[in-house]
């Protein structure tokens, strides 16, 4: 796994065991997990300039629909939705393409992986509005961490996801991560 993180054991580990809580509840359907790429999808992704932190992750986890408002794209979905990625007349926000990649999407609000500094940013609190954000927040130093400490962390999780449908302690990704024992 590249990028600054806890590293690739961790992140095994965490998808591993929300695989085997989500194997054993059925009643959570709120959300998916994706499977994982291949070295073969990953060498032509990359070529075609997908970033290969993306794609390191993706080998683990090619996607999270997490509930409703929170979501990590996978390999597929990511590529299509790098419009987010392009300058918007009006945005003081520094988007391009060659400098940003869209990963995901929280509260309407893209995540994005920054190509040329690394770590995740994103305008999250301004939810639909990011785009006219003065600037982006550096919630993590990379997707790995990303995950594990803002996503597969129920306290943080919560913060993050601001559900405006239901409590969020009733979220079915809450319950999964219970049900997984990241309590932490």
């Amino acid at each position: 796994m590249t990028g600054a993180g806890p590293g690739p054991s961790r992140l095994i580990a965490t998808v591993d065991a929300l695989r085997s809580a989500l194997a054993k509840s059925a009643d959570l359907l709120g959300f998916t997990l994706g499977g994982t790429i291949g070295e073969k999808t990953a060498a032509t992704a990359e070529a075609d300039g997908v970033p290969r932190e993306f794609l390191d992750f993706c080998r683990v986890l090619d996607g999270a629909d997490c509930g409703p408002s929170v979501r990590l794209f996978g390999l597929e979905e990511a590529v299509e939705h790098q419009f987010y990625c392009e300058p918007v007349v009006g945005s003081p926000l520094p988007l391009s393409p060659e400098k940003l990649f869209c990963v995901g999407v929280i509260n309407q609000a893209p995540v994005f992986l920054d190509r040329t500094g690394g770590g995740v940013l994103g305008a999250l609190e301004e939810g639909a509005d990011w785009v006219d954000a003065e600037r982006f927040e550096r919630p993590a130093r990379g997707l790995e961490e990303f995950f594990l400490e803002r996503l597969a962390t129920p306290a943080a999780y919560a913060r993050l996801a601001l559900a405006d449908d239901e409590p969020a302690e009733y979220e079915d990704w809450l319950k999964l991560l219970r049900r997984a024992g990241l309590t932490g």
